[in-house]
Parts: structure tokens; sequence; C-alpha cells
């Protein structure tokens, strides 16, 4: 599909290890649309969503189900279909800065509830490596912002840590955009702690200012059904996947 509508895509493999010393392969993959066809641009921004889905429904009030995978409709899929139709979108009315779309691999792998252990970085393999290994050498790009978890029916984001302490510009931004269109209410000036996400290793290891659109919920947990077997279609809104695109559109032809 990304090759319908972006100039380039490159599929990205890498090795790396589980958390039980499990050797697997990941693909993360890389769409790009610039401002003219066939013509590389020096400014670029950057969204990225993960597109894998958790091996072990770990949260699920079933203790049954805790080795089983989810479908991940929300937790994943959900960014990754709202940056879908964002290609789609900004190929046939291109801003005037390249747009690079990447889908990240193995971000959902780390330790289950389950597992006696621990370890560091087990989580976000294929951010770790795309962040130390970019797809292009030297890249960088303006901004960044990940998506995750942006499907729920009552969306509600917050001005997570990590992205107040690297990318507050363009969180400021993004947050104004949203207030414009009538969403200031989904998206709260709210201080919240950090969270362990992709763009934490794109901020730390590949120094791009990225930001984390990433559901918060008062309960504590992101949302009802995360890493359960009811994270499926029936608990992803349409509705919440437009604003999340609304706002990055705005957000981006504003600029560009």
């Amino acid at each position: 599909q990304m090759q319908r509508w972006c100039d380039t895509v490159i599929v990205q493999n890498f090795s790396t290890t589980l958390w039980n010393g499990q050797a697997v392969n990941g693909k993360n993959i890389i769409a790009s649309i610039e401002p003219v066809a066939g013509q590389t641009a020096a400014k670029r921004v950057l969204y990225g969503a993960h597109w894998d889905s958790r091996l072990w429904a770990d949260h699920d009030p079933d203790p049954a189900n805790h080795h089983s995978p989810i479908l991940g409709a929300n937790d994943g899929a959900s960014g990754v279909g709202v940056l879908m139709e964002l290609a789609r979108v900004i190929s046939s009315q291109r801003p005037e800065v390249a747009v690079d779309i990447i889908f990240f691999d193995i971000e959902d792998q780390g330790v289950p509830e389950w597992a006696d252990t621990y370890e560091e970085d087990c989580w976000c393999k294929g951010s770790q490596y795309w962040s130390a290994n970019p797809h292009t050498p030297y890249y960088s790009a303006i901004y960044g912002v990940l998506l995750d978890m942006v499907g729920t029916p009552k969306p509600r984001y917050t001005k997570e840590e990590v992205s107040r302490t690297f990318a507050s510009g363009i969180m400021n931004k993004m947050w104004n955009a949203a207030a414009a269109l009538g969403y200031q209410n989904i998206f709260l000036n709210n201080e919240t702690a950090s969270i362990l996400d992709d763009h934490y290793y794109v901020n730390r290891i590949a120094g791009i200012p990225m930001l984390d659109i990433v559901q918060n919920d008062p309960s504590g947990s992101f949302f009802a059904y995360w890493h359960t077997l009811g994270d499926n279609m029936d608990h992803v809104d349409k509705t919440s996947l437009g604003i999340c695109g609304e706002v990055l559109l705005k957000t981006l032809y504003a600029d560009y």
C-alpha cells in the first residue's frame, strides 16, 4: 500500500534477541514522500508507529490467555492506520517538506508480567536499531511524531515527560493546532510522567526531537484492553483515528 503513495519504500532488515534469549528477525518499513517526486529534499519530517503486535496477552483478565498473542488493533495498528491514510493524503497535496513514515518492528515484545526476570532495553527493538543505523547515512529531521494507541473511543493525550524534555516546541505547536480544531479536551495541557516508547530511542540515540501521541488513561493503564485479547477492531473508533490524523495534517500544512 505504501508503494502506491510514496516515492520510496525501504524494508530495513535487522536481527535482535528477545528478553528470553530468543533470536528473531525484524523489518522496519520506511516510506518517503518528497516535495517534488524524484528529488530528495534536505528538510524532512518524521512520523512513526509500531506495526508488530504483542506475543503475550499478559494483562488479559483470564490467566489462561497470558501466553496467547494479541491482535493489537489499537496497540500498534491504530497508529499505522492513521499514517497510511496520512501518506495517501500527503501524496495528493505535497507539502514543501519531505515526509518520512517509519513502521517500527519488535516494539511490543518486552518482558511479560508472568516472567520472573528483568532486562534493560527489552522493548522498542526496531527503533533502537533504526536510531543507531538510520536507513540514510546522517539522517536528520526537523521533528518527529510517534503515534501509539490512538484508536480508543475516548482519546486522551497529555504532555508526556520524554516528549516535553526533547520536543517541547513541536508538542506545544501541535497541541495549539488541536485546540484550534476544537480538540482541547482531547489534547490536554496536563503534564504526565515519562513512558518508554519508540520516541525515547529516537530522541536519545538519533538526536531527533520526537514527541509521543499516546493514550493516557486516568485509571493508570493505557486503555481497558491493553495487552489483552480484547485489543481488537471492536474497540477501535474511526473518529478518534480521524482526529489524530487531522491534527497532524494541520500542524504539517500550517508550516509547510
